[in-house]
């Protein structure tokens, strides 16, 4: 029975309504348990804003976890929750401002947040239309072209609307800055952190309240990754920012809060201790497998159903239990992934009979997300089935860390908590994995 205009149209719904978008904490569709619980069995976003409502004279928050898992929406209930206890709350997406394939140092990194609050601040009603502020691109052109020679940049005032695109978008010019700034970092650190300080007063003096907190939340950070050669050089350079330039990451009199990629434990252990103590905040996949096993957890397949409805009541028209439950499983608790398969299954509906659509109506998606992550090397074979028996990293020396970090961005390995962190490898990989005959192991 061919579909008929009503059903097509639920299944667009359906469709749209799991398309990928960073949700506000009033947004219908939220649902607070997916990421309510932490590393010490309490909301993450609520300790780090009593941190932030307790920290004196500024201080540095640390947030992670696997692409996929919420951080920007988390983000922005942080942003709403700081907001409510009397903390002007700036969101920065830094994607906007860094290219994440290329090393990144502390001169572009601080150029890259100076402008960010610049930019926030003009944007926000409550304090634009100061005539007399100029923005931060405005005073960086002017501090190269006078302070500091970079002769072979030639920055002048007007050209200052390129800089912001440029260090985004081109690769050559962010090495120049990045050059010519070695010889001139404390320079650079000393004005970026004079704006941030000058920022915050002029804020205190625009609201009336010299005791105002500024707090200033920097997404996407956990994106900078290193591609083909470079990769080491990537992940080297994250390491050398947030180990060896800590103490500069830290900005008196504002409250920032990083995300960082979930590797830094691995890439760059203590460096929390050195900016204040900030401990990593991590948020995990869906736990719908019972702690360190592949024990199917009935609790989390029913909260991803609630997520499902959320978005769509009529959901079950669609799919049915069984259905629903062999994607969520397939997903491995992943939610961008879990959504990912129900829409792959959406186009193919032909058949109006065929709905609820069954168990094994939907297995065809699976071959079409395993094909995508294979062939998998025999070497990489051989750390994932040890990961998939340890539910661990098993990382054993820094050279490897590019693959862990491909493993963890592509959901090759998935990471989760019930409990204590464990990760395994992705549900749809299990059978490749296991199978697998170790390396050295062949007859």
């Amino acid at each position: 029975m061919a579909l008929s205009a009503e059903t097509r149209n639920e299944l667009k719904t359906l469709y749209n309504a799991l398309s990928d978008r960073v949700l506000t904490p009033d947004d219908p569709v939220y649902v607070p348990e997916i990421n309510a619980v932490g590393q010490s069995g309490a909301d993450p976003v609520i300790e780090i804003a009593t941190e932030i409502d307790w920290q004196e004279g500024g201080g540095v928050c640390l947030f992670t976890g696997q692409r996929g898992t919420g951080k920007s929406t988390e983000l922005r209930r942080l942003q709403v929750e700081l907001e409510t206890i009397g903390v002007v709350a700036f969101y920065a997406d830094l994607s906007e401002y860094i290219l994440l394939t290329k090393p990144i140092e502390i001169s572009d990194f601080l150029i890259s947040m100076a402008g960010a609050l610049s930019d926030r601040v003009a944007a926000d009603p409550r304090f634009a239309g100061n005539p007399s502020r100029r923005s931060y691109w405005e005073r960086l052109a002017h501090f190269l072209d006078t302070k500091v020679e970079f002769k072979d940049i030639s920055l002048k005032v007007p050209q200052v609307g390129d800089i912001k695109a440029s260090l985004k978008n081109d690769p050559d010019f962010k090495q120049r800055i990045q050059q010519a700034s070695r010889g001139h970092v404390a320079q650079i650190v000393q004005d970026a952190h004079a704006f941030f300080r000058e920022t915050v007063q002029e804020l205190r003096l625009t609201t009336g309240n010299p005791d105002l907190k500024v707090a200033l939340l920097l997404d996407s950070i956990e994106r900078i990754r290193g591609v083909g050669d470079e990769a080491m050089g990537v992940y080297e350079s994250v390491r050398n920012l947030f180990f060896a330039h800590a103490e500069h990451l830290r900005i008196p009199f504002l409250h920032l809060v990083y995300t960082v990629p979930p590797y830094l434990s691995i890439l760059a252990a203590g460096a929390g201790s050195l900016m204040g103590g900030a401990v990593v905040r991590r948020l995990v996949s869906t736990h719908i497998f019972q702690d360190r096993s592949r024990e199917v957890d009935p609790v989390g397949l029913q909260l991803l159903r609630k997520v499902i409805a959320r978005r769509h009541i009529g959901w079950y028209r669609v799919f049915s239990d069984e259905a629903l439950d062999r994607l969520a499983l397939s997903s491995g608790g992943d939610l961008r992934e879990f959504f990912r398969l129900v829409r792959l299954c959406l186009p193919a509906v032909r058949d109006e009979s065929a709905l609820p659509l069954s168990r094994d109506a939907v297995a065809h998606v699976e071959k079409s997300a395993r094909a995508e992550m294979l062939p998998i090397p025999a070497d990489q074979l051989d750390w994932l089935q040890r990961i998939a028996r340890s539910n661990n990293t098993c990382l054993q020396k820094d050279d490897d860390l590019p693959l862990l970090a491909h493993f963890l961005d592509n959901r090759l390995v998935l990471n989760y908590r019930n409990g204590s962190d464990w990760y395994d490898v992705h549900p749809l990989l299990r059978e490749v994995v296991d199978d697998h005959v170790p390396t050295g192991s062949h007859a």
